[in-house]
């Protein structure tokens, strides 16, 4: 009896010192995952940490240029029936019977003159902000009307055509400015004309298209927050 109490005894020493191994190691990877979470919960703070820096820095950017474009043109806006949204940057003129005749191209003389006193103000205006910015949009856009005899394709691509000819004929005009010969290089490589047909209508109050209100030409600023969003990233 004596004996096998002894061995009984040892049996269970062994049995604890097992336990007592395996405790160790569970506390040792408890530690381990705990200085992971840990480790994982910093970086998840020091990410959000950026990505807010990166909202506030785009939208002081956005109000910065917002708050110059108003600051310069406030008493123009309604004589020339224009607009500026401060969400997307846009400089909107509404007024189709000022800027082209029905159907046509070419710029009508008094939108050559608002062009002549808004461009090269404009282009002081945005300077400080080149560096965030990506390009400038010169966008054209049209009604879906194109007379009674054509489908409905066929009048969105003729007013495609129409569109991307009047913007055109609109950084032709822009470009040739005697005095803002010096910015020449930087219209090339940033502003793009674009011209966008009905898709982006003017829809009113009762959810129709505004015919009138959709024929616009639109100086659009895109800035570059991609890019800025990625270098502070990698910070």
């Amino acid at each position: 009896m004596k004996s096998l109490f002894g061995e009984n005894t040892n049996y269970i020493q062994d049995t604890e010192e097992q336990w007592l191994s395996v405790s160790d190691l569970m506390s040792g990877l408890m530690i381990v995952f705990l200085f992971i979470a840990i480790t994982y919960m910093r970086t998840v703070k020091q990410e959000n940490t950026k990505m807010r820096e990166v909202a506030v820095a785009y939208q002081e950017n956005q109000v910065s240029i917002y708050d110059a474009l108003m600051k310069e043109f406030k008493n123009d806006l309604s004589k020339w029936n224009a607009k500026i949204d401060q969400e997307t940057l846009s400089f909107e003129f509404n007024s189709p019977d000022v800027l082209f005749d029905n159907g046509e191209t070419s710029i009508k003389n008094n939108f050559k003159a608002i062009l002549e006193d808004f461009f090269p103000r404009y282009i002081n205006q945005i300077r400080p902000f080149r560096s965030s910015i990506n390009e400038i949009r010169l966008e054209g856009h049209t009604s879906s009307s194109w007379g009674t005899t054509v489908s409905e394709t066929d009048a969105y691509f003729n007013n495609m055509a129409l569109s991307q000819g009047r913007t055109r004929s609109v950084l032709q005009y822009i470009y040739q400015l005697p005095n803002i010969s010096h910015d020449q290089n930087w219209i090339k490589t940033n502003i793009a004309a674009v011209g966008f047909s009905s898709a982006r209508p003017v829809i009113n109050n009762s959810l129709q298209e505004d015919s009138n209100a959709s024929r616009r030409v639109t100086f659009r600023i895109i800035t570059n927050s991609e890019i800025q969003i990625k270098k502070i990233l990698e910070k």
